[in-house]
């Protein structure tokens, strides 16, 4: 069984591919990123950290450079695109992508001119930036995204990277802090900070997307020209 459905599949869509669907959105989106016991249906707990040899750093190291920095670098990328890509297979097994696009074409399209099977990859990419490549990456080779539509999509992701984890591990403090008359520092709510955050993603993948329209009618009238 391929990867992504091809987009030709008219398979009817049932209640077991929505339910699929659902768990896929629910574990990818780090809603249950806990070390409770529901920690189990999240991606990043499972996923886990690497532990410490020595004064907190892991196998990597620190002050390195070059090749050989990289390849450790590579080599701590390997469990989460592997553990990914292997509930991507057992969530399609499922139905969940066949879901996904029926629900969401409709709203990628318009929105960012991206095919709905685009979605577990998109709300990954939310979550860990690894994870979002190594979905994109094979969404393009089974077709599913074009060459544009793949550099739209890799400017929404690279736009605020992994905006979830990042916002709620670092920005998420600054809510907290006050002013010395007690008032809060930031007046405003995390939910509009995200909201914002998400709105300029979907902005600049379709500025990337105009541009390409822009240089793809010049091309195409100095090939009339020739």
């Amino acid at each position: 069984m391929s990867f992504i459905m091809s987009a030709t599949d008219d398979q009817k869509v049932t209640l077991g591919n929505y339910l699929a669907l659902a768990f896929a959105v629910v574990f990818f989106s780090g809603l249950l990123q806990s070390s409770e016991w529901y920690g189990v249906f999240d991606f990043t707990t499972l996923n886990g950290t690497f532990g410490s040899i020595a004064d907190g750093f892991m196998f990597r190291g620190k002050g390195g450079s070059g090749a050989r920095d990289g390849f450790l670098f590579a080599l701590t990328l390997v469990p989460t695109c592997m553990f990914a890509l292997g509930m991507i297979n057992v969530l399609e097994h499922y139905g969940a992508l066949k879901a996904a696009r029926k629900l969401l074409t409709p709203l990628l399209r318009p929105l960012m001119g991206l095919p709905g099977s685009a979605a577990l990859a998109m709300i990954g990419s939310l979550q860990n930036t690894d994870t979002g490549a190594g979905l994109t990456k094979k969404l393009v080779e089974e077709g599913e995204l074009n060459q544009e539509e793949s550099e739209v999509f890799t400017a929404f992701q690279f736009s605020a990277g992994a905006t979830i984890v990042n916002f709620f591990s670092s920005g998420a403090v600054l809510f907290t802090l006050t002013n010395a008359d007690g008032s809060l520092a930031v007046p405003t709510s995390i939910g509009l900070t995200v909201g914002v955050m998400f709105i300029f993603k979907i902005i600049g993948a379709n500025v990337l997307r105009l541009i390409l329209k822009a240089q793809g009618k010049k091309v195409n009238s100095q090939a009339k020209v020739a």
